[in-house]
């Protein structure tokens, strides 16, 4: 990704775990989702989304920990962050505590959302999304999500959300925005510094805002 605009739109598909907080109402699913398929859940989440935020926006936009409350609870609904965060730190990941996993996943979530949050009230609503397929992966135990958005006088742009079973529940554990997958992009970022540190040194340093997370690569 190499605009502002694109980063905050990965961030944005991230953040949410479906697309963007600003998708006005998309296509039917296909006619085989069900209310649990994960299809279903991305249209279904997005357009209530979209009805929360446009009600909710002079509330946001004057209260912007408000605004964060409210993505932090969808976010952890929809996202199965403690899996991502495994797959971001790859080879840095093996043999870590859940608590050390834990604190790296907030670091890098409660990051992001301070970075590109309050980006979210700028979208413009009249985005929609439509699906494209759905594609099950290793045997079902994954699904791989195919949408587009489509944007007044421009190009539609491919979101794709790989999701896999957590209990009963679809979770998403990746986003990818024209191709870019945002769990490879992080494990890109963090390597060096991971390299150097503790994956708790790492996390603390992205607390105190010594290192940003970033969605841009340089494509």
């Amino acid at each position: 990704m190499k605009t502002s605009a694109s980063s905050i739109l990965l961030s944005a598909a991230l953040l949410a775990g479906m697309p963007t907080l600003a998708l006005a109402a998309g296509a039917p699913a296909p006619a085989a989702a069900t209310t649990t398929a994960p299809s279903k859940l991305v249209l279904d989440n997005a357009t209530r989304i979209l009805t929360t935020l446009e009600a909710r926006r002079a509330e946001f936009t004057g209260d912007r920990a408000a605004l964060r409350t409210y993505i932090a609870g969808e976010f952890d609904q929809m996202f199965d962050s403690q899996y991502a965060a495994r797959l971001v730190l790859g080879r840095h990941g093996r043999g870590a505590s859940d608590a050390d996993i834990t604190r790296f996943s907030k670091a890098l979530t409660n990051n992001l959302m301070q970075r590109y949050g309050s980006s979210l009230l700028d979208f413009n609503t009249r985005l929609k999304v439509r699906v494209k397929s759905e594609t099950p992966l290793r045997g079902g135990a994954m699904v791989k999500v195919s949408s587009e958005f489509l944007r007044q006088g421009g190009d539609p742009i491919p979101v794709d959300y790989l999701m896999h079973k957590v209990g009963n529940d679809w979770k998403v554990f990746d986003v990818m925005v024209e191709g870019v997958s945002f769990v490879q992009t992080f494990r890109n970022q963090f390597d060096e510094p991971l390299s150097r540190k503790s994956i708790n040194a790492v996390a603390a340093d992205l607390e105190a805002g010594k290192l940003q997370a970033t969605t841009t690569t340089a494509n």
